[in-house]
């Protein structure tokens, strides 16, 4: 048997069936054939192994040496073939094992994955995760190879040839310490472009952003003196001096120690979206892993 390609995988089941009842009659009725078609497919077995396979004996059919050799491997084989063929077996959370990656910016760390991981750990206590550093650039190639599993983007600039799934839109908010003095209410344009500001800059260094473009339209600039790269540490800037920020509203929603208005000009807001590949688009695992990352937003 050097040529796979001539194989009938039938032929293969027929056999099987025929070890185990050493009889045609018997093997056609479970295979639910004719006794001239089993005959007709021992005939192909035994010019196929070169070798009689079934011989004639007193209570039936007796295997050859051949035959014998080939019980186990072909019963296994054919085991594994059907797993392999037969429908994904349903995700049981609670008895899985799964390590999940997930490649996230400071900021899906705390709009996104927080907001989820109390319902993930009582779901699926015996999982892992692992947040990963997002680097736009790689997602594409990282969820290919199996990587990581979700990556969270904005819609806007995603990697091409990935599954894609909206999460929310974001908006921007102006937000700053309970209690600043000059946020008592919401500012006027003018005042707004005098406060201290501080700016998150993920390439760093930046003093730049969206805010800056919206008042450059109108011929405005504003007073950036703090660029920061994380959100974290822009967040404990707000709560301990008296500079204000630009800020994606889900960071700051409920947090008693910030003050947070709408600003006085209008700066273009974000969808958020998670990412996965193709090669996992089907998986029970990974299909659940989405749901419960959406149902927790």
């Amino acid at each position: 048997m050097n040529n796979l390609r001539r194989l009938d995988l039938n032929l293969l089941v027929t056999l099987d069936v025929l070890l185990s009842e050493h009889n045609v009659t018997r093997a056609a009725e479970r295979l639910n054939f004719s006794q001239p078609a089993v005959s007709v497919h021992l005939a192909k077995l035994r010019e196929l192994f070169d070798d009689p396979l079934l011989l004639p004996g007193p209570r039936g059919m007796r295997p050859t040496a051949r035959a014998e050799e080939l019980r186990e491997p072909l019963r296994q084989a054919l085991k594994a073939l059907e797993s392999a063929v037969s429908p994904a077996s349903p995700f049981d959370p609670a008895e899985a094992r799964h390590t999940w990656r997930i490649a996230a910016t400071d900021y899906g760390e705390s709009a996104i994955l927080l907001p989820a991981l109390d319902g993930l750990r009582a779901a699926a206590p015996g999982t892992r995760l692992a947040v990963v550093e997002m680097v736009p650039s790689r997602i594409a190639r990282q969820a290919e190879q199996g990587e990581i599993d979700l990556a969270f983007h904005t819609s806007e600039g995603s990697p091409p040839g990935l599954r894609h799934r909206t999460l929310f839109t974001e908006r921007y908010v102006l937000a700053a310490r309970a209690g600043h003095p000059r946020l008592k209410r919401r500012p006027t344009l003018a005042q707004f472009c005098k406060l201290d500001q501080v700016i998150v800059s993920p390439d760093g260094g930046g003093f730049r952003g969206i805010t800056d473009e919206a008042l450059a339209e109108r011929g405005l600039e504003r007073r950036v003196v703090l660029s920061v790269p994380h959100f974290l540490f822009l967040r404990a800037v707000l709560e301990s001096t008296d500079l204000v920020a630009m800020l994606p509203e889900r960071l700051v929603r409920d947090n008693g120690n910030l003050r947070v208005v709408d600003a006085p000009i209008e700066v273009p807001g974000y969808e958020m979206a998670m990412l996965w590949h193709e090669r996992s688009h089907r998986d029970p695992a990974h299909q659940w892993l989405r749901e419960q990352i959406v149902r927790s937003l």
